[in-house]
């Protein structure tokens, strides 16, 4: 019996340290970031993932059209509001959610989750609370790594999700 519940502790331990490993590589392929907004009575941040372009095709090809991306890497981004907001023409409660993206050319689908906590392919749409499309533009020059932040805008901030060459620009309102 001693010698069963040594093996199970060992291989428990063997898993745990492979688990951390994995996790510590992937972090430093797409390092974790933080984006915050907090002005006029709007709080707002996001935690993600930023991956790097590394002269591949993102948007189309990597990530491709019509099809739900994490938006960002390893595990799903999340999107925390404070206070009750409009996400562009939509209500949103106070939470914490998952944000998830479905690229097009023209205009992009932002889709807030409510599960939480998930690694970055499990999406369940089932937990969807809110969905809004938002047009997609052009940046000036290439944006080597995933970047998400925020400018002030009247009534609240615009959330800007930039990489390659597109940009969206999501409105969240008071």
């Amino acid at each position: 019996m001693n010698k069963i519940v040594k093996i199970i502790l060992i291989v428990v331990a063997v898993l745990a340290v492979a688990f951390f490993a994995l996790r510590t590589y992937t972090k430093s392929k797409s390092p974790a970031e933080t984006a915050k907004f907090d002005q006029n009575g709007l709080s707002v941040q996001v935690d993600y993932c930023r991956p790097y372009k590394k002269g591949r095709e993102i948007f189309g090809k990597l990530e491709p059209y019509g099809k739900v991306w994490r938006t960002g890497a390893n595990e799903a981004t999340i999107f925390d509001v404070k206070q009750d907001v409009k996400i562009g023409d939509k209500a949103l409660k106070a939470g914490k959610y998952s944000l998830w993206t479905i690229p097009n050319v023209d205009k992009w689908t932002i889709v807030l989750n409510s599960e939480t906590g998930q690694w970055g392919t499990m999406y369940d749409e089932k937990k969807d609370v809110l969905r809004v499309d938002v047009p997609a533009g052009k940046t000036a020059e290439i944006v080597e790594q995933l970047t998400i932040d925020f400018a002030t805008a009247e009534g609240g901030s615009d959330m800007s999700i930039r990489w390659d060459n597109t940009e969206v620009k999501v409105p969240i309102r008071l």
